[in-house]
């Protein structure tokens, strides 16, 4: 990967020559039966062989997968490298649940854990909550999701060394997708032993927003955003218990966008959250995302329409925002702290100063530590993004109409 390479939104289709190739190849050979089996008893029945295990817990619920099976059979559209690495990834949340639920019944003192206080970044999608999650996993004290744990959150085995197996399992995934789509880092990072959504963990429930940014599956997503969402926050509590229990430290710091829709399940599950909302100009933070998931479900489709893309998120996102500040304003004795992404690319201290207020004065040895980050995960590390509304068929003034009320909203919260 370059540095000084330019992505723009309208190269999402863009792949290296072999990776259609074998797209071609693989599916002119369906007719030999080679078409990857994405039914549920099948990816179970691989699961269990593939850990020899049986037995997914009494708060296993199979339905979103087979919603989200039958929108990606009916919907999606996958290439066949698409349906390999939806089969593997859906067979390995599969076994993470297995081989969790083996620990726990082995091993109750991993339930038996209080979860660490949280703080919860919550902005949308290219607002910053990268960047900010990366400057603030330098603090010791915190607790990150590394790479490598939201792909294994759970030990593979009993052995002295599986913890390297699961980080070159980490590892190989990182050098795929730099095969696969090289121009996909210089919009978003994606490194193995660097911090990463927790969205990850609620995918091993079937019920969260990482199949609709990845393939086209608007059935599922329309009965996912109906659906009460506590049972995948419970289950995620239960592997960040397992995930504190194997690396301890005093706090976590969980980041994903998905959250802001579900605040208050969130409030509910958890009782010690320090909300961190970052904000953008929407009319920027919104092309940038439109991008990111075009490049994205270009990996696993070859039917990938910009229009498309932004006729689902441009809704989404909308709604995303309302149930967030429906939330804050319904609850405004909770400890929020708003981050602006301006601000925080101008002078990560100032937001880091504000986040750390109530535990008193940053100190001279972690505000290193932070300057080392921030050197480390600098801006366009990998090159340069370049997107614009009008790629995905709206301008700005649209958008600015659209979201009126968030522009209301960030200016009282501001002044």
């Amino acid at each position: 990967m370059n540095r000084h390479q330019t992505v723009t939104a309208i190269s999402y289709r863009k792949k290296p020559a072999w990776f259609n190739l074998i797209n071609s190849g693989w599916r002119n050979s369906y007719f030999l039966g080679t078409k990857i089996n994405l039914s549920k008893d099948h990816l179970i029945s691989l699961a269990r062989k593939r850990t020899a295990l049986h037995d997914f817990g009494n708060d296993f619920w199979d339905e979103p997968l087979q919603r989200m099976l039958d929108a990606i059979e009916g919907e999606a559209q996958l290439s066949p490298v698409g349906r390999f690495i939806t089969r593997e990834r859906l067979v390995g949340l599969l076994a993470v649940r297995l081989r969790a639920e083996n620990d726990f019944k082995r091993n109750p003192h991993i339930l038996g854990q209080d979860l660490y206080p949280v703080q919860l970044i919550c902005g949308l999608q290219r607002t910053g909550t990268t960047k900010l999650q990366r400057l603030l996993a330098a603090d010791p004290e915190n607790r990150v999701l590394l790479s490598w744990e939201a792909i294994n959150p759970v030990p593979l085995s009993n052995d002295s060394r599986e913890k390297e197996k699961r980080i070159r399992t980490a590892r190989l995934s990182e050098k795929a997708l730099r095969l696969m789509a090289p121009s996909f880092f210089a919009i978003h990072p994606v490194e193995h032993e660097q911090p990463e959504e927790d969205i990850l963990l609620l995918d091993a429930t079937f019920l969260s927003t990482t199949a609709e940014a990845t393939m086209h599956v608007p059935s599922y997503a329309a009965w996912l955003e109906k659906t009460d969402q506590t049972i995948a926050y419970q289950y995620m509590i239960k592997l960040l218990k397992y995930l504190q229990y194997q690396r301890p430290a005093k706090r976590w710091v969980l980041k994903s966008p998905h959250h802001l829709e579900f605040l208050d399940i969130i409030k509910q599950q958890m009782s010690d959250v320090h909300f961190i909302w970052t904000h953008r100009e929407i009319s920027e933070s919104l092309p940038s995302f439109l991008s990111m998931v075009a490049h994205s479900q270009t990996i696993f489709s070859e039917s990938v329409s910009l229009a498309r893309v932004a006729e689902h998120w441009v809704r989404k996102t909308a709604h995303m925002l309302s149930r967030g500040m429906a939330f804050r304003e319904n609850n405004p004795d909770l400890h929020f702290t708003d981050v602006f992404y301006d601000q925080l690319v101008a002078d990560q201290f100032a937001a880091l100063d504000t986040i750390y207020h109530h535990r008193g004065a940053v100190s001279a040895a972690l505000r290193d530590r932070f300057i080392k980050a921030g050197q480390q995960h600098r801006q366009h590390k990998y090159g340069m993004h370049r997107y614009s509304l009008a790629d995905f068929g709206w301008s700005v003034e649209q958008i600015k109409n659209n979201f009126q009320f968030y522009s209301t909203f960030l200016s009282n919260i501001s002044h």
